[in-house]
């Protein structure tokens, strides 16, 4: 089937000026205020701490701290990164313990032999001062293997869910079938211990090697990694041309992916749809046209009580931030908000707001938004 007769399912560098403008956006979007509050450096992901200051990470591999009051420090003791392409500092999440023990988890791109590289997850003690901080015993507790050339679909998004374990999403690095391959960690949702061990229970855990890290296979680059309130996980990834997915990630499942997919190859090629093979998981969306995901949300908080429960999720190409509506395992875009930037990151702000970070084009600096509730 062609890419045109598919349906489409669902439909802070330096710091500037702190607040550089606060309006709400066209009557469309009379649902929430924007306020732009800076630019940052190819930024890539967000975090808040406990105390409420905010860690962004910049592709080129510096971490920014951005205090409320608009003062910005730096954070030493990052790992070198292979930056370019797709490539570079990536994810970063607080342990669920972070109160006590200090840990931060950071995604990243490395160099290996010769022109190769992957992705790789560290952790380290985060030690914070008034004036920012540094990262002490840094740790790589996971790896992408194999290295490989091509600077694309790394994934490396990172969560902590339900009882501890540590997930990574690994994109398949645009090599197609490392995604079906159980010898290659690429193409995979991965669950791991805190510590980077590997639990006995996972689904392939006798089959030994990085097989036994893996969770679930057949995916291309989920670049959003998320629980919802059940705490049920979902991925949303990007397709090919065409074809973008929202799954309900689980255990031991085949998401098909290079052998089916609700897109096509670049080069016009037809990839056979979910319903041909029905040994495959299906997605609980998708979309053609695309709208490039970035990035996974469920929102929780008090700021917007209306979408308790519901989704977001950036979009690149799509310039757009797009609300996601549950039916149970089954799932509908409800509202697409016209950004008119590119969306990167979405995270659910301490106080219920919602933040976003914008990509930037061709890499360069974005802005990092924060929606709130209109004025009444």
């Amino acid at each position: 089937m062609s890419r045109n007769l598919k349906s489409l399912v669902g439909t802070i560098l330096t710091m500037t000026t702190l607040v550089v403008a606060s309006q709400p956006l066209s009557a469309q979007h009379a649902e929430f205020e924007l306020t732009t509050i800076g630019q940052f450096d190819v930024p890539w992901a967000l975090e808040f701490l406990p105390d409420e200051r905010l860690l962004i990470s910049e592709g080129a591999g510096a971490i920014k701290l951005l205090s409320m009051d608009g003062n910005i420090s730096d954070i030493s003791g990052v790992p070198e990164v292979d930056f370019g392409g797709q490539g570079g500092l990536g994810d970063i999440v607080l342990h669920p313990d972070f109160e006590n023990n200090n840990l931060i988890y950071i995604s990243y791109a490395e160099s290996g032999a010769g022109d190769t590289r992957g992705a790789a997850v560290a952790r380290a003690q985060l030690h914070l001062t008034e004036n920012g901080g540094e990262l002490n015993g840094l740790n790589v507790i996971w790896r992408q293997v194999p290295k490989v050339t091509g600077q694309g679909h790394f994934g490396h998004r990172i969560v902590f869910g339900p009882n501890g374990y540590l997930w990574i999403s690994s994109g398949e690095r645009q090599k197609f079938d490392p995604a079906q391959d159980m010898e290659m960690n690429l193409g995979k949702v991965i669950r791991l211990n805190d510590d980077g061990t590997i639990p006995d229970d996972n689904p392939f855990y006798e089959q030994g090697g990085v097989a036994a890290e893996v969770w679930s296979l057949g995916h291309r680059n989920p670049l959003g990694l998320a629980f919802d309130p059940s705490d049920q996980l979902w991925d949303v990834e990007m397709g090919p041309m065409g074809g973008d997915e929202l799954n309900l990630v689980q255990r031991g499942a085949n998401y098909g992916y290079p052998i089916v997919s609700n897109g096509d190859h670049y080069d016009g090629r037809d990839i056979p749809d979910h319903y041909t093979h029905p040994e495959f998981s299906t997605p609980a969306a998708f979309w053609n046209p695309v709208i490039s995901p970035s990035s996974l949300m469920f929102y929780s908080g008090s700021e917007f009580p209306d979408w308790q429960g519901d989704a977001f999720i950036g979009g690149l190409s799509s310039e757009s931030l797009v609300r996601i509506e549950f039916d149970g395992e089954t799932a509908r875009e409800a509202q697409r908000f016209d950004m008119e930037r590119r969306i990167r990151a979405v995270e659910q702000g301490p106080n219920g707001a919602i933040w976003l970070l914008e990509g930037g084009r061709r890499g360069g600096k974005g802005f990092l938004l924060k929606l709130t509730a209109p004025a009444p």
